[in-house]
């Protein structure tokens, strides 16, 4: 199980941006969700997700917008699952704290904790890959999203009002094939850590 706590950076001295977060977790329907995301305290929130892309891809949104503190855990959850995310225990959400506890010190806001440090790889290849989003350019974030929208280059392009060749340009700027290839792969060294921890070996008697 990944549970995600996210705190939002700055807080004290702006708005409050939970609602709007809490939202955009919970309207993408393609994300299958274990537990709701929920405010926990007063600037942070959690959700739990059974699924590494979804996982991946809720840490890639909150990243995106450097507002927020983001820890994943990855471990054991009690079961049954209660009807509140604030009412689950287990050792995801422990690991949650302190992901999000190293998060607010890193500079990609980002970390990822897991039993026995074995979180590390994740995080070094998930922290790249946010440090290469943090590089795009507003013009490179554009394409991406009309891309992701399931547009064409051409169609991107006549969205746009430039030519087709700008709009590769761009994409090829924001390293849109690089991410496109990392994504995938990110996602299977999750569920490989998330294997991980549901199946250790028992220990049998001496």
């Amino acid at each position: 199980m990944f549970v995600v706590t996210a705190d939002q950076r700055g807080s004290r001295k702006g708005t409050d941006l939970i609602p709007a977060a809490l939202a955009t977790v919970t309207q993408n329907g393609s994300r299958p969700l274990a537990l709701s995301p929920e405010r926990t305290a007063g600037d942070e929130f959690q959700v739990a997700v059974s699924d590494a892309r979804a996982a991946l891809g809720i840490v890639l949104d909150l990243t995106r917008t450097r507002t927020w503190s983001v820890g994943v855990g990855v471990g054991a959850v009690e079961s049954p699952l209660p009807t509140s995310v604030r009412a689950a225990r287990g050792e995801a959400f422990v690991n949650a704290r302190d992901a999000v506890d190293r998060a607010k010190k890193a500079t990609t806001r980002l970390a990822v904790t897991a039993r026995d440090d074995a979180g590390g790889d994740a995080e070094a290849l998930v922290r790249l890959l946010v440090e290469l989003r943090d590089r795009r350019s507003d013009e490179g974030w554009e394409v991406y999203d009309l891309l992701a929208d399931g547009l064409t280059q051409r169609e991107a392009a006549t969205r746009l009002g430039i030519s087709e060749g700008a709009v590769s340009l761009r994409a090829k700027s924001a390293a849109l094939r690089a991410e496109e290839a990392a994504v995938p792969a990110l996602e299977r060294a999750l569920e490989r850590l998330d294997a991980a921890e549901v199946v250790r070996p028992s220990v049998g008697p001496d």
